[in-house]
């Protein structure tokens, strides 16, 4: 239960990882998802030539502050994962098919993601960070990847790759470089730094 006084937080996005993070921090906040039309920015960022760390501040910042106009008085953080593989940007799979296309598309790869977070109040950004991951997925056979998409099942949809790292997922991979936190879709202790900092929501 969230602490009177205590400012508000607001996470401003639907993912049920972000949100597991947070709680398991044990941070007080309430959801509430912006509505963003992602594929519209993700087009004019690569019209733009910006790269994918540049795409995924933009989101999270967009998502965070168009929240933070209705919520003026609340600590809003939003967050964006952008998925690149040799030029590529990966979109979260729609169905099953997608997802098993996706996976032939990154196995035997390295593929980048790029992590951006930011906190906004009063509709302005006042923080943010943003780093990035290599994941090297292994060259797994067909038997591997039927066995696998029918045992993660529909969750798997959920994530940009088709895969949580901390489940089922980690048997795809032969090496990964980067923030563990982060990969599952949240630069969470940046993050945490910054809320201690500001005495922001947490309880220790």
């Amino acid at each position: 239960m969230a602490d009177a006084s205590q400012p508000e937080v607001i996470l401003a996005s639907a993912s049920m990882s972000r949100a597991r993070l947070l709680r398991n921090a044990g941070l007080d906040f309430t959801t509430l998802p912006a509505a963003v039309d992602e594929d519209e920015v993700k087009h004019a960022m690569r019209g733009a030539m910006a790269p994918p760390s540049d795409t995924a501040v933009a989101l999270a910042e967009l998502k965070a502050s168009r929240i933070s106009h209705s919520h003026p008085q609340a600590f809003v953080i939003g967050a964006d994962q952008i998925l690149e593989c040799n030029g590529i940007w990966f979109d979260k799979p729609p169905d099953m098919d997608h997802a098993r296309a996706h996976l032939l598309s990154l196995k035997g790869k390295t593929h980048h993601l790029s992590n951006a977070v930011c906190v906004a109040k009063g509709g302005t950004v006042l923080w943010h960070h943003v780093n990035q991951a290599s994941l090297t997925m292994r060259p797994f056979d067909e038997a591997f990847l039927e066995k696998y998409l029918a045992e993660a099942g529909d969750a798997i949809l959920s994530s940009v790759g088709a895969y949580h790292l901390e489940g089922l997922g980690a048997h795809l991979f032969s090496r990964v470089d980067g923030d563990f936190f982060s990969i599952l879709g949240l630069p969470l202790l940046p993050l945490l730094d910054f809320l201690r900092n500001h005495k922001i929501g947490l309880h220790i």
